[in-house]
Formats: C-alpha cells, sequence, structure tokens
C-alpha cells in the first residue's frame, strides 16, 4: 500500500509555525546561493556582450588586456595593410588604433575614488560598435579636449555629465556626449580623441588595434599573419574571447566565495530541517505505528517522510528565488581585476541559476529528511502502538 501524496501536504500545514522557520531558512541559503551566481552571471554577460565575434583585438604578446599593453605606431600601420580587414561604407577601412588609460574620479555624493577607463578611439571605434549609441549631445570634434561619457560615468561619477568639465592629464575636458553601450562594460569608459589623449598623457603607442573582418571565417589566416611577421610582438584574438578572458578570473572567485558560504549556510538549514523531520517522526509515533499495523510497508513510510522534507526544499528554494529575482532591479559595481578599473553591471537570472539553486534546495531536503525518515521507517510496530 502507498501512502497519498495528500498525507504529506496535510502534515506540513498542521505544523505551520516549524515549516515556515524551516523553509525561511533554506530560503535564505537559496537567495544567497542564487544571488551570487547571478552576480557572477552578470559580470561575464557585461564583458561577453562587449565583444562582437567579427572584431579583432590586436596587442601585445604577454598582456593580461590593454591597459597593460603597447603597440608601436609602425606596428599599427603594418596591422592596417592586412588584406582580411573589412571595408565600411564609406570606402575606409574598419580598424582603429585605440589607447587606454585608468584615472581617478570621485563618485557623486560619497567622494569615494575608484578607477576608470579612458579610452582614446579612431575615426572607426563607433563604427566597430554596434551596441554604442550617443543618447545626448554629438561626437567630440577630431583634434579637440572634447569627450564622450558611458551611462554609468555619466550617471555615477562627478564631472561626467553632459556638459560638465573633467579635469585629468594636466587638461579640462568638457563632456559633449553621453552615450549607452546597452549591457556592456563600455558604459563604464570615457572615450575621446585618441591623439589628443596620447599628447595629454605622454604616451608614445597605442594600447591597442581593433578591426573587423570582412570573412569570420578568415580569423585563423589573420591571426597566423600578425603572430607570425617577425616585425610584430602582437597578439591577435577575437573581441568575444578577448572580454570573456577579462571575465573569468572574477567570475571564479565570485563562485568559489558562493559556493564556500552557501555550504557554510546550509549546513545550519540541513540541521532545521533534520530537527524538525525528527521531531515530526517523535510527535506521529503512534501514527506509524498504525500506519504499519494498517498494511503500509516500511517502504512506504520512509517515502512519505522523506517526501515532506524535500517539500520543504522545494518550498525553500521557490522563495529564495523569487526574492533573488528582484536583484536583477539593481545595478552594482566591482573591480575588473584584469584592468583594475571599476565596472557597473546588472545582477542576472538565468535557467541555469534557477535549476542550480533548485536542485541544492532539493538536496538540502534530502540530506535533512533523510535519517528522520529511516527513523520512521524502521520503527517497530507493538513500541511505536505502545508510544500512545
Amino acid at each position: 500500500m502507498k501512502i497519498p501524496f495528500s498525507y504529506s501536504i496535510r502534515n506540513l500545514w498542521t505544523r505551520r509555525l516549524t515549516t515556515i522557520l524551516t523553509t525561511s531558512g533554506m530560503a535564505l541559503v537559496v537567495f544567497v546561493f542564487a544571488a551570487v551566481l547571478m552576480l557572477a552571471e552578470g559580470l561575464q554577460k557585461t564583458l561577453v556582450e562587449t565583444g562582437s565575434y567579427d572584431n579583432v583585438v590586436v596587442i601585445r604578446k604577454a598582456a593580461e588586456s590593454e591597459v597593460q599593453s603597447g603597440v608601436e605606431r609602425l606596428q599599427a600601420s603594418i596591422i592596417e595593410t592586412q588584406p582580411e580587414i573589412a571595408v565600411g561604407a564609406d570606402g575606409k577601412y574598419l580598424v582603429a588604433k585605440e589607447m587606454v588609460v585608468l584615472i581617478v574620479l570621485p563618485k557623486r555624493g560619497t567622494d569615494k575614488p575608484s578607477n576608470i577607463v579612458i579610452r582614446g578611439i579612431s575615426e572607426s571605434s563607433i563604427s566597430l560598435r554596434p551596441q554604442v549609441n550617443l543618447i545626448k549631445g554629438r561626437l567630440p570634434k577630431p583634434g579637440s579636449s572634447e569627450i564622450i561619457a558611458g551611462l554609468s560615468i555619466a550617471k555615477r561619477f562627478k564631472g561626467g555629465g553632459m556638459e560638465e568639465t573633467l579635469r585629468f592629464g594636466m587638461r579640462d575636458w568638457t563632456v559633449v556626449g553621453i552615450f549607452d553601450a546597452g549591457n556592456t562594460s563600455f558604459n563604464s569608459e570615457i572615450w575621446g580623441d585618441v591623439d589628443q589623449f596620447m599628447q595629454a598623457f605622454r604616451r608614445p603607442v597605442y594600447s591597442s588595434v581593433i578591426f573587423k573582418l570582412r570573412n569570420s571565417s578568415e580569423f585563423e589566416k589573420v591571426k597566423s599573419h600578425i603572430e607570425n611577421d617577425p616585425r610584430l610582438t602582437l597578439e591577435a584574438m577575437r573581441e568575444t574571447r578577448y572580454y570573456i578572458k577579462q571575465s573569468e578570473m572574477m567570475a571564479k572567485f565570485l563562485r568559489i566565495l558562493g559556493i564556500s558560504l552557501t555550504i557554510i549556510f546550509s549546513l545550519g538549514a540541513i540541521i532545521g530541517a533534520m530537527i524538525t523531520m525528527y521531531s515530526a517522526v517523535a510527535n506521529r509515533i503512534f501514527e506509524i505505528g498504525t500506519m504499519r499495523a494498517l498494511g503500509f510497508q516500511r517502504s512506504s513510510i520512509l517515502v512519505a517522510f522523506l517526501l515532506e522534507s524535500l517539500l520543504l526544499g522545494i518550498i525553500g528554494g521557490i522563495i529564495g528565488l523569487f526574492l533573488a529575482s528582484f536583484l536583477q532591479l539593481y545595478t552594482v559595481s566591482t573591480m575588473n581585476w584584469q584592468t583594475f578599473s571599476e565596472l557597473a553591471f546588472n545582477f542576472t537570472m538565468t535557467f541555469e541559476i534557477f535549476y542550480k539553486a533548485m536542485t541544492f534546495a532539493l538536496i538540502m531536503g534530502f540530506i535533512g529528511g533523510l535519517l528522520p525518515a529511516v527513523r520512521a521507517s524502521r520503527m517497530n510496530i507493538v513500541d511505536a502502538l505502545r508510544a500512545s
């Protein structure tokens, strides 16, 4: 004979207080677990979406990022001659020589300083980034001390707003435009004329050269040309791969931290579920004996009590994920460990995170309920009936 599913639900409803307390503990653990995974996913999504699969980034060999890289003018001119580079609608090659440096800006309201990426751009830089849209003002004039700021910079940093002035590189720079780059790291950058930035920062070399392939399948060919050219000490990679590498270290750290915290918190939740189920068994000894006397098998008792514990895990998991989903409304910032600059991004919920969080909740419920369920199933019928 099998015990109906409604039996487990009725028992949870009868013990409402302990059910609420136990599921609350599990929900908290699932919330923390999901929040950290969403944080890591949001970071990776922001950086990965920054790149374009058809774009190629060329930087100095062994450099981990554009900030650490240096491309000499002669080397940049050689790269510009690669036949695999696409041609734009205006008949010009879609290649941009760029410079990346870090400056320190104070945040609005707190004056807390953070490192910000300053990117010197060329004529084709905007064309190479279709995700970048100018939402206010205009583009900076070549040869001028004008800049445009990412939306995150404009909102969060002093001097980054429309028609405001920033001072760096021994010069004053006027913000003449605000751009929105969507869910990408460009939103946390300030752009201006590359030649003006090189003069201001006394940089004789570029940081990188970016170009678009005329045919995506020619990447290996152009990569071989660049990396095997004895005049160049550079490496080429797809822009998507470059930004994936930028996110790997930080995302890995967040996941390790999240799993460590979750394991610690989950021990308390498992113990809470175990205490709840042991209490349920202790209060229903006579009931268990009666069911055994009526012909219910030990396995049915085991499954019924284990199902109750799994239901606690499911309820806790759903509540925890429901609360974690609201984190998507918030924007957070952290330091990109590859460039040591601030990066703003959103929490991101995915089906994979939902699946992992619910699986973790079920594991907590299973572990917490296994021993009490085994104890209930092994009770002697006579001893259980005498307990009344």
